[in-house]
């Protein structure tokens, strides 16, 4: 398996933003935005820090598989191209860079959210040898999903209505304790989450709507396995998620809805 996941070449370079050190992960991953991954990076933190080595031991234990049956190995980076997905589908080898957050925050996903990071991948696979080098508009949404993601449960109609309408302050503020009750958001895409480092309002998510006490997870999977292959974009529903209830300092007021910057109305709305 070692000489599959081999690297290719060269090392991509990271981003300086991709160099700070681990002190503003521990610090800011104990807000709520960071649930889903935060067990996850405890036990990389109790294993002794973010390594290759000890990503691939939780994989290992985690059992984690690709969908043609790959056990899934952080590996370091080699060249990129544009088959990138097909090598992970066939290999299991997801290339890290180790001193990577957002490499980083993209394990931490497929950890979190095994199901659908392989589905993603699995789709991404299937489609590339039909696309002759451009992308189709499924795999903007896989992509869109897999970078920016969040997965919604709600079962309250009213709720999800206003949501879908972009009625945000009438949902955030107007309704806070029914979405603290009843709406659970949980971020996958793991671009998301490096923003979310650093949290504004304006960081937007892109979102599935599943039902509520179920297997998130396997949910999220199941409704990516239901696109066909005109599937776009548009089936993903924008959520400004620091707007969520004690998300981001500043939601415990009204006048913190009213900036039309990052919570916008949708066309032909009014509120």
């Amino acid at each position: 398996m070692e000489g599959a996941c081999a690297p290719r070449v060269r090392r991509r370079g990271a981003g300086a933003a991709s160099r700070r050190g681990n002190d503003p992960v521990e610090a800011s991953l104990r807000q709520p935005v960071f649930d889903p991954i935060r067990p996850w990076h405890e036990r990389l933190q109790a294993a002794g820090g973010a390594s290759l080595g000890h990503l691939n031991a939780l994989a290992d234990a985690a059992g984690l598989r690709t969908e043609s049956g790959r056990p899934v190995r952080f590996v370091p980076p080699g060249a990129a191209d544009a088959y990138y997905e097909v090598r992970v589908f066939e290999s299991g080898c997801v290339e890290t860079r180790p001193e990577s957050l957002h490499d980083l925050f993209n394990a931490l996903a497929w950890l979190a959210f095994p199901r659908t990071k392989a589905r993603i991948n699995a789709m991404h696979a299937e489609r590339i040898p039909h696309e002759r080098g451009r992308r189709g508009r499924l795999r903007d949404l896989l992509t869109l999903f897999d970078e920016g993601g969040a997965i919604v449960a709600c079962a309250d109609a009213e709720l999800l209505a206003m949501l879908r309408g972009f009625r945000w302050k009438a949902l955030f503020w107007g309704h806070r304790r029914r979405v603290l009750r009843s709406m659970r958001v949980s971020v996958l895409g793991h671009a998301v989450l490096e923003k979310a480092l650093d949290p504004w309002p304006g960081i937007t998510c892109k979102a599935i709507f599943v039902a509520p006490g179920a297997d998130a997870d396997a949910q999220a999977a199941a409704w990516l396995a239901q696109r066909s292959t005109q599937a776009t974009p548009r089936e993903l529903a924008p959520v400004p998620i620091f707007g969520y209830p004690g998300w981001l300092p500043g939601s415990e007021r009204p006048e913190f809805y009213d900036d039309t910057r990052y919570f916008r109305r949708a066309y032909g709305n009014a509120g």
